[in-house]
């Protein structure tokens, strides 16, 4: 049996469980450490690591290919359609036309925690960030 190894470092823990699970559903065993600490005190996060996959020490190259591949195949995963069903959401991407965008609260966020409505979206299928 060989050694766990740290594989990846993340400073959320809902990152860490996405990464995985994905894993998981190709056959690699990992384990998430510092996970309880960190939620916590997430001062003592810098005087960790951060929370850290790992894996065996065998499974570290397909574990890195595994998430390359997830990471290449993630935005060609959405489906996207052009109509609009609900006439309160009445606008599209101004680049591609899709309906699949979010709005991006990271700029006026504290620590996960929006504070102001951000007027800044982004779309899930070509990227384009654009106001509202």
């Amino acid at each position: 049996m060989s050694d766990l190894v740290r594989f990846k470092f993340y400073e959320t823990a809902l990152e860490a469980n996405r990464d995985k699970q994905i894993l998981a559903e190709n056959g690699i065993n990992s384990f998430i450490a510092n996970e309880q600490l960190l939620q916590s005190d997430w001062l003592l996060s810098q005087a960790v690591g951060g929370i850290q996959l790992q894996v065996f020490e065998e499974d570290m190259e397909k574990a890195q290919q595994i998430l390359q591949d997830y990471k290449d195949n993630e935005q060609y995963s959405l489906e996207v359609e052009h109509t609009i069903e609900d006439p309160e959401f009445d606008f599209v991407c101004p680049k591609c036309g899709s309906n699949h965008i979010y709005r991006d609260d990271s700029a006026t966020s504290f620590f996960g925690i929006s504070f102001l409505t951000s007027h800044k979206f982004k779309c899930y299928y070509c990227g384009n960030e654009f106001t509202h």
